[in-house]
């Protein structure tokens, strides 16, 4: 298999290129991502009594990531503009690994997946936290940031650490 065959992002002369999906049919895609920020067991407290100055954490993390998945054709060069029909943003705070967990779920009925809004709402959803959580804690991190999820299109149902029959993966 060629490198334009495997990257669908690549044309025939190894350039980068939005993938024509016109001929597509149109179904239900959905697609959900998941990413997790650590923090000081002190600014998992703040966020969880809305303790800090800057205001509610989580009510402004969620507008960010569903304001992300909303922008991603603005953001990722080659990805196609969609109208979502559907943007959740959710968060669990775990005391026991001093971690907020994000995660995001994007749906429409269309050409294209929605993978990458589901990533982009849950990465900015997290980096958001971290903007208005570094005052109180300049160790957080993130990590994690991963597609759960998908379902519709050709490439069929694909849940994150199941094998999948698809040769090249669950694309």
């Amino acid at each position: 298999m060629s490198q334009s065959e495997s990257l669908t992002h690549i044309n025939s002369d190894g350039k980068a290129s939005m993938v024509d999906v016109g001929e597509k049919d149109i179904t239900r895609r959905e697609a959900r991502a998941e990413g997790y920020i650590y923090m000081a067991p002190e600014t998992l407290a703040l966020v969880k009594d809305n303790g800090l100055k800057k205001g509610d954490v989580l009510a402004v993390a969620r507008i960010a990531g569903i304001q992300a998945a909303k922008q991603c054709s603005q953001l990722v060069p080659l990805c196609h503009p969609l109208m979502l029909n559907f943007i959740g943003v959710e968060f669990q705070l775990e005391d026991e690994h001093s971690r907020i967990r994000i995660e995001t779920c994007c749906r429409l009925s269309g050409k294209t997946g929605v993978e990458i809004e589901a990533l982009t709402a849950a990465s900015v959803a997290a980096l958001t936290i971290y903007d208005m959580c570094k005052a109180a804690d300049k160790e957080m991190h993130i990590e994690g940031i991963r597609v759960l999820e998908k379902s519709g299109g050709r490439s069929g149902h694909y849940i994150h650490g199941q094998e999948t029959s698809l040769s090249g993966g669950a694309g």
